[in-house]
């Protein structure tokens, strides 16, 4: 008989919480805990997608087979384990041998289509043997291949779901599935108008969760990491850090959108368009607890937590000529706007600019932003200086444009740092600044210390 679950939970796990066959075990607990919970999206297991980056980046035979070679390890770790492994093993045999063929291809002629091919195969493998475990326990669970929903545009490597048609997607093929079982699919992969396989860039799953959340109306989207929720900063940084409770969307976009790990930049648009409330936990701990993202929060902090990204470009233009700054400006914007230039956050002078260039989104995680053609572009109208290997670190609160001492509380923490760009104003509740990434972590332990210890 056909159940109707207007009030379902999405649950999203991690790499961590499906590494092998023990955290699999532990985040099928999980689910079987809550009846509610009826759509499961997985990461590929811990390791698996770094492997498959690097295949999909060409390498010689011999590299080629040690990487197949610990794939399959690590996928027979967990078939060991199963009551039944040959139930599923033939269909994982087929995926690696695909593995290797696809990474045979990207030796000779790699491109961006078939790096997101080989690169989907991560999570494929997660969810089919995800689906072996639940149902050895007694669930009636469907896998689900989550390219028949989650339609997206062809920019490969870091592709841009179509909403509309997401939506449309998963009241045709998801729905049904939920109401008859547990189903299991696959986070950060989708497909193109054309059907080729596409990725939604590093840490899409979560993404993937959001947007099937917001598609199908759940009640609550569950983050299941390997943290027991959000904290005022890296717990790997600071000892001290300390666990937010309960924050607001806004809080947490932020937070995310400038390096905090714990969810991906993009999780929770869908999440805010349908008031969706998302909780991130421990699947290693579910008694931790963890934290609650909702609309708002009760009096909500002058400082909430502090941000940090690595693998930030620093890129300063000066004028060659003398003309007013408002041409120059147009001059340099309408060549970044000709290469799809992304500028994450600039500053500016009479005859000069400085923009800071984020390249930590794409599945790669290189940085294909500063390419020969716009460095030429830019070259014939101004002086171009270049800074790699620094990092951003953003203090996150909220109205902070309307406290006082905001300047002092901060920049008496990085007194000892050497700032290269500072930002603030443009949003009412963050400050940035760029420093050498050898000393980012210096200065959130300081920042740290002052603001919330």
């Amino acid at each position: 008989m056909t159940r109707i679950y207007p009030q379902f939970v999405v649950a999203k796990f991690g790499g961590t919480s499906v590494a092998d066959f023990d955290a699999m075990n532990r985040s099928a607990t999980i689910v079987l805990a809550d009846d509610h919970v009826r759509l499961v999206v997985l990461s590929a297991s811990a390791g698996v997608t770094n492997l498959l980056v690097e295949l999909s980046e060409g390498l010689e035979s011999c590299d080629r087979m040690d990487k197949i070679d610990t794939l399959r390890t690590i996928q027979y770790n967990i078939i060991s384990r199963l009551q039944r492994p040959s139930v599923i093993s033939k269909e994982i045999d087929h995926l690696l041998e695909n593995i290797a063929h696809l990474a045979e291809i990207a030796y000779s002629t790699p491109c961006s289509s078939l790096s997101d091919e080989l690169v989907s195969h991560g999570e494929l493998m997660s969810s089919l043997l995800f689906t072996e475990v639940l149902r050895e326990r007694g669930a009636e669970a469907q896998w689900f291949d989550a390219r028949k929903v989650i339609r997206t545009n062809s920019d490969y490597g870091c592709a841009e779901p179509i909403v509309s048609q997401v939506a449309e997607q998963a009241e045709i093929h998801l729905r049904p599935r939920i109401e008859q079982a547990i189903a299991i699919t696959q986070g950060f992969i989708g497909s193109d108008d054309a059907g080729h396989t596409t990725t939604l860039g590093r840490g899409g799953s979560d993404y993937t969760a959001s947007l099937l959340g917001e598609a199908l109306q759940a009640a609550r989207v569950d983050i299941w990491t390997d943290v027991a929720g959000i904290y005022t900063t890296d717990p790997r940084i600071v000892n001290q850090a300390q666990r937010i409770d309960h924050i607001s969307f806004s809080e947490a976009s932020d937070m995310a959108a400038f390096g905090a790990k714990v969810l991906h930049p993009a999780t929770l648009l869908p999440a805010m368009r349908k008031n969706i409330p998302v909780f991130v936990g421990s699947s290693k701990n579910t008694a931790a607890g963890g934290t609650l993202v909702r609309r708002e929060t009760e009096n909500p902090p002058r400082y909430r937590a502090i941000a940090v990204r690595r693998k930030q470009t620093l890129l300063r233009l000066h004028s060659l000529h003398e003309q007013p700054a408002y041409a120059f400006f147009a001059e340099m914007f309408a060549i970044l706007a000709n290469h799809e230039v992304a500028v994450d956050l600039l500053t500016t002078s009479e005859n000069s600019v400085a923009l800071a260039l984020d390249s930590t989104g794409s599945t790669s995680g290189e940085d294909h932003t500063l390419t020969t053609s716009l460095l030429t572009a830019l070259s014939s109208h101004c002086r171009v200086e270049i800074e790699t290997g620094l990092a951003l670190v953003t203090l996150i609160g909220n109205q902070l444009h309307q406290e006082t001492g905001v300047c002092r509380d901060a920049f008496s923490g990085l007194a000892d740092h050497a700032v290269r760009m500072i930002c603030h104003g443009a949003s009412d509740n963050h400050l940035s600044v760029l420093l050498p990434g050898e000393s980012a972590d210096s200065a959130v332990i300081e920042l740290h210390r002052r603001l919330f210890e």
